[in-house]
């Protein structure tokens, strides 16, 4: 018999009775509660996707003198401005009720160098193309001030109040530039707490990337990942096909595991990886993959575990992880630092972590933090 705490209201227990009206406020707060972020997550697959078809289309065209350097040395391309340009647009026309507030990866500060004239030009170009082809929004072309409007919408501090969108607008730079993977990552704060995310991974096969699964006859690419907070984690073709709901893999045996990590070694300690994955008892090679595109793998049970160690000194953003940890914790899977703590996206545009990330199933989540420390206290002695 449920206990007054658990029991059901009486108007479902007893069809023909009325609600109360406090019954009738906690229905409405939890139907409220369940559909809160619908909108938003439309929202955000439509604009991660609009983003991907630009990004598309550069790939297959990449020029040398569409990439530029930034002050800090990465590359950055007229995709990454655009992308950001269209999410930013998108967002702000589908919930044009609500105040936009964006933390983004990009500004229009390069863009607006005298050099850079041509490239402003192709990007106003390439994001009102977009925009006529998607058909969806019959609005007048967009000008280059316009443009960089919409770039520059993404100057948000993000934080533990209110809700502010997180976006990487193509997360894995120099895998694109390569013609590899990478992704549009765009994920929603409430109140400094991951709600919702998208991965849209133009170049990742719709079949497993997992050892195991290499002779799949369908050779189709373009995945798009989607999870709402309490609802799991959903996988869909690029293409607008009915979705499929995904979850990691259950494998409880550390040997029969397999692990991502980060292709470029500049992001990852490689060497730390190997070895914990040694302590493991893991037998399959690595598979490096750039961006966020190992979250979504990751999700969908492709692989068990991914493992991020950057260099001393690097800070992470919070637009490199936010989309990724709620498309594996929706999935079933465990995202943290290397100490077992939950990652923090509340403290503003970086993350404050000990070390670095791991990701895994719930299941191997003790055996890999065990091989973790041991791993990290042998690099420290041997120093």
């Amino acid at each position: 018999m449920p206990t007054s705490s658990t029991r059901p209201p009486s108007f479902l227990l007893y069809p023909e009775s009325k609600p109360s009206k406090t019954e009738k406020h906690l229905l409405s707060f939890a139907l409220s509660v369940k559909m809160s972020y619908h909108k938003e997550l439309v929202a955000a697959k439509k604009a991660a996707s609009l983003a991907a078809q630009l990004c598309q289309r550069v790939q297959k065209v990449l020029l040398q003198s569409d990439v530029q350097s930034k002050s800090d040395k990465t590359p950055v391309t007229v995709a990454d401005y655009g992308s950001q340009a269209l999410v930013s647009f998108v967002l702000g026309i589908e919930l044009s009720s609500e105040p936009l507030s964006l933390v983004a990866e990009e500004d229009s500060t390069d863009l607006c160098n005298d050099g850079a004239r041509d490239m402003l030009e192709r990007i106003t170009k390439l994001v009102n193309e977009t925009i006529t082809s998607d058909g969806s929004y019959g609005i007048p072309t967009l000008s280059t001030v316009d443009v960089l409007e919409a770039i520059d919408s993404g100057k948000s501090e993000g934080g533990s109040v209110g809700r502010h969108w997180v976006l990487d607008p193509i997360d894995g730079t120099k895998g694109f530039l390569r013609g590899d993977q990478y992704a549009i990552a765009l994920a929603l704060l409430d109140e400094g707490k991951v709600v919702l995310g998208v991965l849209a991974c133009p170049n990742l096969p719709l079949a497993s990337i997992c050892c195991d699964h290499q002779k799949s006859s369908n050779n189709e690419v373009g995945c798009l990942f989607y999870a709402e907070v309490g609802a799991g984690t959903y996988m869909q073709p690029l293409n607008g096909s009915s979705p499929v709901k995904v979850q990691v893999t259950t494998i409880e045996n550390s040997e029969e595991a397999s692990f991502f990590e980060s292709y470029e070694k500049a992001h990852s300690q490689h060497d730390l990886s190997s070895s914990i994955a040694k302590k493991l008892g893991v037998k399959a090679p690595p598979v490096r993959i750039d961006s966020q595109v190992k979250y979504g793998a990751l999700s969908r049970g492709d692989g068990a575990i991914y493992m991020r160690f950057p260099r001393k000194g690097y800070c992470e953003k919070i637009w490199d992880h936010a989309a990724g940890f709620i498309v594996v914790t929706e999935a079933g899977g465990v995202v943290s630092d290397v100490a077992g703590n939950p990652l923090d996206f509340s403290k503003g545009k970086h993350l404050d972590l000990y070390i670095g990330i791991i990701a895994t199933n719930q299941k191997l989540m003790p055996k890999l933090l065990k091989a973790v420390k041991e791993s990290l206290e042998e690099q420290s002695s041997a120093l």
